[in-house]
């Protein structure tokens, strides 16, 4: 291997540089010492790191520091893929019960024929339908509750919303006189597809609105409150009903992508004012949305406290290797050793410490969180307790969704940590004085 050298132009008494005349002299540094006093402090690292320790408790705190990294970060990574999964699955949930965004006016709209073509002309809408939205009373022999009464364009709705997935074909039968019901309506009330009930809508004392209506089917959501309160009728019937003549309430609309709904939003508002009310469907379940991104925050916060714990543990070994290896670092002052190279020693040593509970922990909790569902129906088999019953969460798995981003910041922030554990233990080695260190030896 060739010397890699560079030159440095250092000035002499009277140099031009220092304001005379004479002549300069140059200097010859040698990278390759460079890379050698990198080189030396990383072997270093890697024998202290493999090799047996004297005082045992040293071994067996290095190894507890591995294993808690290790479980810190597949607990991260499994918590936090089930939490992706549950939010994609809830997401999909308020996405297919509601439109990706409504336009709706409070008065009516007459002319939605033309609303309807112009909102179709814009780029990146998909479908629009009308409806027709308001309260009501449902009453089934003595039982009576309040609904939500939605009126649908039964050949629209499926184009905009999946409540013709949800209704199981139900749609098709929706003529005027026939309602569909959500499955936790009708398990209250008592009611069974076939059954007539009535509804009311009271306008005033002497003027009370009632229609009989016949259950032609039941959808299911998998969302209880959509599903406890929702009737769906035909829109026609809805008119007649609420007395909108040929009005409606607004229109629904299907977009491509349907993370980009602020983006149309704004271009409708601008389009229609504020005549109309333009709402997403993060608008219509603000609560939920934002619940659900605060309580994957939090558990991410929750769960790196049991890696920094480990990296407590990664500071503690490292400052009782540093009383063991007294001698050694001693020895290495004493032969021309740097404090910068001693502190990089032990830097490397908490760095690797953090590697491979890294590793260990990466590949388990991407491991497991492929085979969760497994490793819940072993549990359930042991313990005989049900631990994701699916009429409480309506999913017939556990959803997960392993995120590569949230990998990368688990992974980043196990190693800094690591690394930051052995600041302390570094600069107290480089501090250490090699005649002390080796008077007794």
């Amino acid at each position: 291997m060739s010397h890699i050298v560079y030159r440095k132009r250092i000035p002499a008494e009277g140099d031009p540089a220092s304001g005379g005349k004479s002549s300069s002299r140059y200097t010859t540094y040698d990278i390759r010492h460079t890379i050698y006093d990198t080189m030396w402090t990383f072997l270093i690292s890697i024998k202290y790191f493999l090799s047996r320790r004297r005082e045992g408790m040293i071994s067996l705190i290095s190894v507890i520091s591995v294993v808690g990294v290790a479980l810190g970060v597949a607990a991260l990574i499994i918590v936090l893929s089930i939490m992706n999964g549950f939010d994609e699955e809830v997401k999909n949930k308020i996405i297919g019960t509601y439109a990706h965004i409504v336009v709706m006016n409070e008065d009516g709209i007459s002319d939605y024929g033309s609303l309807v073509d112009k909102i179709g002309t814009i780029e990146g809408v998909s479908n629009v339908s009308e409806f027709i939205n308001g309260q009501a009373i449902l009453k089934k022999a003595d039982s009576i509750s309040g609904v939500i009464l939605k009126g649908i364009n039964a050949d629209k709705e499926s184009g905009v919303t999946n409540v013709t997935n949800y209704a199981a074909g139900a749609v098709r039968k929706l003529t005027p006189g026939t309602v569909i019901l959500g499955r936790e309506l009708m398990r209250n009330e008592n009611i069974s597809v076939g059954d007539t009930v009535e509804i009311f809508r009271p306008y005033s004392a002497t003027d009370i609105r009632k229609n009989a209506l016949e259950v032609v089917g039941e959808f299911n959501s998998g969302r209880y409150d959509y599903d406890a309160n929702m009737a769906i009728i035909d829109i026609k019937t809805a008119q007649d009903f609420f007395k909108l003549e040929n009005k409606i309430t607004g229109v629904g609309i299907r977009i491509q992508d349907a993370m980009a709904v602020n983006k149309i939003k704004r271009k409708l508002q601008d389009m229609f004012g504020y005549q109309y009310v333009v709402k997403s469907w993060m608008d219509l379940d603000r609560n939920l949305v934002a619940a659900l991104s605060l309580e994957k925050k939090m558990m991410f916060i929750i769960l790196t406290l049991i890696v920094m714990v480990a990296c407590f543990n990664i500071s503690g070994s490292l400052i009782m290797m540093v009383m063991e290896k007294g001698r050694d670092i001693g020895i290495l002052k004493a032969i021309g050793a740097t404090r910068l190279g001693i502190s990089f020693i032990f830097l490397m040593q908490g760095a690797l410490i953090g590697l491979a509970g890294v590793i260990a922990g990466g590949i388990s909790g991407i491991y497991l969180s492929g085979r969760i569902n497994n490793v819940s129906a072993f549990i359930e088999k042991i313990t005989g307790v049900e631990i994701f019953p699916s009429d409480v969460y309506y999913f017939t798995k556990i959803p997960v969704k392993t995120n590569i981003l949230d990998i990368c910041v688990i992974v980043g922030m196990a190693l800094l940590l690591s690394v930051v554990a052995g600041v302390y233990p570094a600069w107290k080695a480089s501090r250490l004085d090699p005649v002390e260190a080796l008077r007794f030896e």
